[in-house]
């Protein structure tokens, strides 16, 4: 076994906290090394909007390979709450999920939107009124699909953005300012991806990787 004093170093923030590989939609999939600082930045931010209590319970359903998955198990863990793991591949089957959302009276989960759509079809989805808080990413999240989410269970639903590369998420918003429209003023296209989440900056560039005006559309 390994010790403290077997170290030749001490350990840093800086120092890996895992590895994770992109999809490879751009190119040849290439494993992305996550310091533990940028993973406590995010959780950090994470409790800071949501603010999970003991009495929550985070529905823990991504497979590992995918980033999601670290904030299912190391936030309620960090913070005192119930970690309910579904069965395997219970994330692809939303008859499951909405029966165990409602049985298990789950608080916070997560859906890419091709899921969600799915599971809002689902006859039991309108019996998880446990849910306060539900998040979207992996795909642009449909206005419309926000605004069927919102007209069934309320507004409980917040689109995430952020590249393998980053600790998981770089921005968030929450859908209630977009489908009143207030914001967007409309019932198509895409849910906004937000502002930065803490201690992170987003830059639109152009071509030349130089930063774009304002109103000029480029490279996030």
């Amino acid at each position: 076994d390994l010790h403290d004093s077997d170290r030749s170093s001490p350990l840093h923030p800086s120092h890996p906290a895992y590895v994770i590989y992109t999809s490879g939609s751009t190119g040849r999939p290439k494993g992305v090394v996550v310091p533990h600082r940028g993973l406590v930045n995010r959780l950090a931010w994470m409790q800071g909007e949501y603010g999970l209590g003991t009495q929550d319970r985070v529905l823990h359903k991504t497979p590992f390979g995918f980033d999601v998955s670290v904030w299912e198990f190391f936030w309620p863990l960090i913070e005192g709450a119930t970690v309910v793991v579904a069965a395997p591949g219970g994330h692809a089957d939303p008859g499951y999920l909405a029966e165990m959302i409602a049985r298990e009276h789950i608080t916070v989960t997560h859906f890419v939107p091709s899921m969600l759509q799915v599971f809002l079809r689902e006859a039991n989805a309108e019996q998880c009124a446990s849910l306060r808080v539900v998040f979207c990413s992996g795909e642009a999240l449909p206005t419309e699909l926000s605004t069927q989410f919102r007209q069934l269970l309320g507004d409980r639903l917040h689109n995430l953005y952020g590249p393998t590369e980053a600790s998981i998420d770089v921005t968030a918003w929450p859908t209630a300012h977009t489908t009143d429209g207030n914001t967007a003023g409309t019932t198509t296209g895409s849910v906004p991806i937000g502002r930065p989440v803490w201690n992170t900056r987003v830059y639109v560039l152009d071509a030349a990787l130089q930063p774009c005006p304002p109103g000029v559309a480029g490279e996030l």
